[in-house]
C-alpha cells in the first residue's frame, strides 16, 4: 500500500508474537493520531540461515509482512506499507528512521533478555540512539489507550522533549499524567526538584493537561518506587528520557532505561533522547 512518509510509525519486526502486539500497537496509536505504519524486517546473519532451513527467500518474508498490516493495520483504516533490509539490525533501524522521517518507533521485546537475543548486542542502542521517541511494549494489550501517564521527576537532566511528547500523548488519549518525583534528603537538589516540579506543572497546566503530583516516600531506590507506583495507579504508559551520555551518581542511566524499559508490569514506556544535548530545559533555574 503507496502512503506518504509524513507522521510515519516505523515498527521492527521479528515475526514473534510479541513483534505482533507491537503492530496492534502501532495500528491503535496511528489510527488516534492520524498517522501511517512502516513494518520494517531486518535480515542478518541470524535470520538468513533460518530462510535457507525454511527454504524461504525475502520475497515470503515480505507476503508475511503484507499478512500482518492486512491482518492488524487495515482494519483500522491506517494506510500501511513494508519493506525487508538485509544488514546489521540496529544501523538499518537508525538509518530508516532518518531517511524516512518517520516520527515514532514502536518496538516490541520479550524483556531484557529477549530484546537482546531479538535485536544482538547493541538491543540498548537502538533505543537509547534512536533519532525518534520509541515505545517500548511487551506482551500488554493496548486496551483503550494510554489514559494514565507516569511522568517520573529525578536528578536526571530534563529536556523539552519529555515534557512536549507527554502533552501531545495526553491530548490525544484525554489522558491523565501522574507527575512522581523523586525524594531528596539534600537540602540543595530537594529546591531544585521543586523547581524543576514547578515548572512541570506550569507548562501542564498551561497546555490545560489534567495531572496529579506525587513525591516518593524514600531518597533510596528510585526505580523501584516509581514502578511500584506505576502498577498500583494502572498506568498504561511511563515516560522517560534515554540519554545514554548522561549519568547520575545514584542511578546509572543504562540501568534506570532497562530497569523500566523492561518491567515485570509490562507497562509501555516511552523512550525519548535529547535531539540536542546542548538544549537543556530544566537543569538551571529559570530556563523554561
Amino acid at each position: 500500500m503507496q502512503i506518504e512518509l509524513k507522521d510515519l510509525i516505523l515498527v521492527p519486526v521479528d515475526f514473534t508474537e510479541t513483534s505482533e502486539n507491537a503492530i496492534m500497537h502501532a495500528a491503535k496509536l496511528a489510527a488516534t493520531m492520524q498517522y501511517s505504519v512502516h513494518l520494517f524486517h531486518v535480515i542478518n546473519r541470524e535470520s538468513q540461515r533460518e530462510l535457507r532451513k525454511k527454504d524461504e527467500d525475502r520475497g515470503d518474508l515480505t507476503e508475511k509482512l503484507m499478512a500482518l498490516g492486512e491482518k492488524y493495520i487495515a482494519p483500522e483504516n491506517v494506510a500501511f506499507e513494508v519493506s525487508t533490509h538485509e544488514g546489521s539490525i540496529y544501523s538499518e533501524i537508525e538509518e530508516a528512521l532518518i531517511s524516512e522521517g518517520a516520527k515514532l518507533m514502536v518496538m516490541g521485546t520479550h524483556g531484557k533478555k529477549g530484546l537482546q537475543f531479538i535485536f544482538g548486542s547493541d538491543a540498548l542502542k537502538v533505543v537509547t540512539k534512536s533519532p525518534v521517541p520509541v515505545i517500548v511494549v511487551q506482551d500488554r494489550d493496548f486496551d483503550e489507550g494510554y489514559n494514565r501517564i507516569v511522568f517520573p521527576v529525578n536528578d536526571f537532566t530534563e529536556n523539552r522533549q519529555q515534557v512536549q511528547w507527554a502533552v501531545h500523548i495526553a491530548k490525544i488519549f484525554d489522558s491523565e499524567i501522574l507527575v512522581f518525583v523523586q525524594k531528596e534528603a539534600d537540602s540543595g537538589m530537594e529546591t531544585k526538584m521543586s523547581i524543576v516540579t514547578q515548572q512541570i506543572a506550569e507548562s501542564f497546566d498551561e497546555e490545560k493537561i489534567n495531572y496529579r503530583i506525587f513525591e516518593s516516600e524514600k531518597v533510596s531506590n528510585y526505580t523501584e518506587q516509581l514502578l511500584e507506583f506505576a502498577a498500583e495507579e494502572r498506568a498504561d504508559l511511563i515516560t522517560i528520557m534515554t540519554d545514554s551520555d548522561a549519568y547520575s551518581p545514584d542511578f546509572p542511566i543504562a540501568g534506570w532505561d532497562e530497569k523500566l524499559m523492561f518491567n515485570p508490569m509490562q507497562i509501555p514506556v516511552l523512550c525519548i533522547n535529547p535531539k540536542e544535548l546542548n538544549q537543556v530545559y530544566f537543569r538551571y533555574v529559570g530556563i523554561l
